[in-house]
């Protein structure tokens, strides 16, 4: 197992959302202060080993999540069908390693600050070799 394409899958991650999502901010950390409106921020990841006899691999899980003050859901949702549509079966190019294949695996849509806001975390799964 390699950890070695993590930084590169997240940077084309990165780069295919800003392209794709034109007009929501993505992030990789938390905006300082109280961001409002709807961003995206990329979140946790899991890697597993992947390797087999042609050589080093891993499975990414990745969550990328929807944040948004928006009233009801619709507005995180309608940014959520743009980022799975985005990045599912995506052709990305990695700086580091291939890409092998990039699915969605789960969403999880809940409201935050007692209903003041909503998130949607979507999880995918991207396999790579090294």
């Amino acid at each position: 197992m390699s950890y070695g394409v993590a930084a590169a899958l997240q940077a084309a991650v990165y780069q295919r959302l800003v392209a794709q999502v034109p007009g929501v901010p993505v992030h990789d950390a938390l905006p300082a202060g109280t961001a409002p409106g709807t961003f995206v921020l990329l979140g946790p990841e899991e890697a597993l080993d992947a390797s087999d006899g042609s050589g080093a691999g891993a499975l990414h899980r990745f969550t990328v999540s929807v944040i948004s003050d928006a009233t009801g859901f619709l507005q995180a949702k309608q940014t959520a069908v743009l980022i799975s549509d985005a990045l599912v079966d995506a052709a990305l190019v990695l700086t580091r390693g291939r890409l092998v294949s990039l699915g969605f695996e789960k969403a999880q849509a809940r409201r935050l600050e007692e209903g003041a806001a909503r998130r949607i975390d979507l999880r995918f799964a991207a396999r790579v070799e090294d």
